[in-house]
């Protein structure tokens, strides 16, 4: 007898449908799978075997051919496991054809019966509402699925619950989303950094205009903790950015309580792999980059990135997306972060500290510097440096704005411009940045002369007009007067 059961491989973010059929027919007992599996899937074999025999269900001793179609697309995890053993259970006549036939199922199964969670359950939901099914998931992957509007979820506990609902013995209740947490008990309140005025400004207009930002000082100045508050300055996502956010890392198997509407913060270790920040993999997999969708890339320690990954972020800040190429299949994940990062100094951290005088020669500072290439430190609107403060400085220090203050002026802000150009300050390009950013003859001196003063390239004089409209946005200002400009200028340093 002959079965079929929905399922689907993640190739990339998509969930590619896949077709499990399986044939039981009189013969020498056998178990042939076929249709490109990998490890994962061919190891199904043993474990969907103990799962019906410790779950109290009968294995064929029969002829048994498990085909996963389409034959040329390479499947791979193991959230086959239960679409082969409903399979196996409905060519036996255990469960009956068409009460699978309206579902798409997924889940891995231990071997006594019971669904363990697999990655990617919004990805499946979205697979399953492109072809009008039902899905049946591992209830600890039914929430996740449920995320997606417009599809009907059901979690089963083990391979018995699964089986006694689609014979209408048991009711499953539809899955829910979990409800999202209260953005107060998660809030970074700016308030608890002391001092860094102009860091603080600096966050301010990156978060307004997404500008990329280098932050720079000695240990312990706050350069961390301004990074970390970044996210919750900047606004909410639009429930597009939310759910394509929720795919990467639904697809990436990260633990997901809701949609991902605040900027997601990643913050790799900087021993981090190309592959880790990037993406990788035989069939290739969502990178760091692809994690910070939306959100804030944040590397700490900067120069001790490898220089093959740190020039690996070149592409994706101009493009807003990762194209990473395999011999079985090339694919592209959105990557439009915020990069933030921060830097010591010098080596040993304490250059023009006022207290802790540097070890370093200017040749060992020099060299440190010099880890950043020029072309990626180019790609920095905000170069900012923030010192450290003395005890005295820091009890002295105001408490300054609450992150919800300043956020009502970045969402203003940002209003302006979606109004203007339908983007952020920081994405402008050609055409639009010259009709956005007219400056008058007096502003247009000023950055000339500043131009030739500091050497700027072409990619850097464009980063200057974008960071001084970003702040004559948050002022509220029509045109870029030359304040605007000039204290966009002060955001421009060298390194070494």
């Amino acid at each position: 007898m002959l079965a079929q059961v929905r399922s689907y491989t993640l190739f990339g973010l998509d969930a590619v449908p896949v077709t499990v059929e399986v044939d039981v027919s009189p013969g020498l007992p056998s178990y042939a799978l076929v249709g490109l599996p990998d490890k994962a899937v061919e190891e199904s074999r043993e474990r969907v075997r103990a799962a019906l025999k410790n779950a109290g269900f009968p294995y064929p001793q029969a002829r048994v051919v498990v085909n996963l179609a389409p034959a040329e697309l390479r499947k791979e995890g193991s959230h086959f496991d239960l679409p082969i053993a409903l399979g196996l259970l409905a060519a036996q006549g255990v469960v009956p054809l068409e009460a699978l036939s309206p579902f798409a199922v997924a889940g891995e199964l231990g071997l006594d019966g019971s669904l363990r969670p697999v990655p990617g359950a919004v990805n499946l939901a979205l697979g399953a509402l492109a072809e009008g099914r039902r899905l049946l998931l591992p209830i600890e992957n039914a929430q996740e699925g449920a995320l997606v509007e417009g599809v009907a979820v059901y979690g089963a506990k083990d391979l018995r619950e699964a089986v006694a609902f689609l014979r209408g013995e048991e009711a499953l209740a539809q899955a829910r989303p979990q409800d999202p947490l209260e953005e107060a008990n998660t809030l970074l309140d700016l308030r608890d950094v002391k001092g860094q005025a102009k860091a603080k400004r600096a966050l301010e207009i990156a978060a307004s205009g997404h500008h990329h930002l280098l932050l720079v000082g000695s240990p312990g100045s706050g350069k961390t903790m301004l990074a970390r508050r970044l996210p919750h300055l900047m606004p909410p996502l639009t429930p597009e950015a939310a759910l394509e956010a929720t795919r990467i890392h639904s697809a990436a198997g990260q633990a997901l309580r809701g949609l991902i509407r605040t900027p997601p913060f990643r913050a790799p270790h900087h021993t981090v792999s190309y592959a880790g920040l990037i993406g990788g993999g035989a069939i290739p997999k969502p990178g760091e980059v692809s994690l910070a969708h939306r959100g804030v890339l944040f590397l700490d320690e900067l120069p001790e990135f490898s220089r093959d990954a740190l020039e690996a972020l070149r592409q994706p800040l101009e493009d807003g997306v990762v194209t990473i190429a395999r011999a079985r299949a090339s694919l592209t994940f959105p990557a439009r972060f915020l990069l933030v990062a921060a830097m010591n100094p010098c080596p040993c951290g304490w250059h023009g500290d006022p207290e802790r005088p540097c070890t370093c020669t200017p040749i060992t500072r020099q060299r440190y510097a010099d880890r950043i290439s020029g072309p990626l430190l180019d790609r920095f609107d905000l170069v900012v440096e923030v010192p450290r403060l003395t005890p005295e400085e820091l009890a002295r220090a105001p408490e300054g704005e609450s992150t919800l203050t300043v956020r009502q002026r970045v969402l203003a802000a940002r209003e302006r411009m979606l109004a203007r150009q339908g983007r952020p300050n920081g994405e402008l390009s050609g055409r639009a940045l010259r009709q956005h950013t007219a400056l008058s003859p007096a502003s247009q001196a000023l950055l000339q002369a500043a131009a030739k003063r500091l050497a700027l390239s072409a990619r850097a004089y464009d980063r200057i007009l974008r960071v001084a409209r970003t702040i004559a946005d948050l002022a509220g200002s029509e045109s870029i007067r030359e304040d605007h400009l000039a204290e966009a200028l002060t955001y421009r340093r060298s390194l070494g």
